[in-house]
């Protein structure tokens, strides 16, 4: 047997028992329900990218899980031009949490991050174990995307403050949900302790409790 190409052909060359993903929020905001939404969302992305920033500073790998918006000719750049236009209800939000140049991007087709997509061959590659969720919608995506992380065993964090649904009402019920059976750490995102660990591929981090 041909020895595993453990960096991916350089696509994945981070190493990491941890990732963020940020699932949804490059976002046009353009569904019916989206402006009763539109505060949360904002406040909300103001505290992803709090996150994101500690995040990049301990060395967790940061993974955009996005809605291909149903055109299967998509890419990433252009879902991020189209999202943060002038006239695009949710550009503030897509502009708060705009991708790094060394960011991940996941293009996805369902609600789940996992439904045919490359996330899982990424994560094996970054061997990351713990998985931090956050993004829109949480009863929607977060939750589909949660569960299929929990069927493959990993650990997840969702932290209640960096996801937004429809209605504060129906937030916390997915919230509750992740708690109950998906076993999901739902601590606010300033409660969540990430360890410092070196650069690339000797690169590790962990969450505190």
């Amino acid at each position: 047997m041909p020895e595993k190409n453990e960096d991916l052909h350089g696509s994945a060359p981070d190493k990491c028992d941890t990732a963020l993903l940020l699932i949804d929020v490059i976002n046009d905001l353009a569904f019916p329900e989206a402006d009763q939404m539109l505060d949360s969302a904002l406040a909300m992305a103001r505290n992803i990218r709090r996150l994101k920033r500690r995040a990049r500073k301990a060395g967790v790998p940061v993974v955009y899980v996005n809605d291909n918006f149903g055109r299967w000719q998509s890419d990433w750049r252009r879902t991020v031009e189209h999202c943060s236009g002038a006239k695009i209800p949710g550009r503030n939000l897509v502009r708060l949490l705009k991708p790094a140049q060394d960011d991940y991007f996941v293009l996805k087709p369902k609600h789940s991050g996992f439904f045919s997509t490359t996330l899982e061959t990424l994560l094996r590659y970054l061997d990351s174990k713990t998985l931090i969720l956050t993004g829109i919608a949480g009863n929607f995506c977060v939750l589909f995307t949660a569960n299929d992380a929990y069927m493959r065993d990993y650990d997840l964090l969702v932290p209640k403050d960096c996801c937004v649904s429809n209605t504060p009402r129906e937030n916390e019920e997915a919230l509750a949900l992740m708690r109950k059976f998906l076993k999901a750490d739902t601590r606010p995102s300033n409660e969540i302790q990430l360890r410092a660990g070196a650069k690339k591929k000797k690169k590790r981090a962990a969450v505190k409790s």
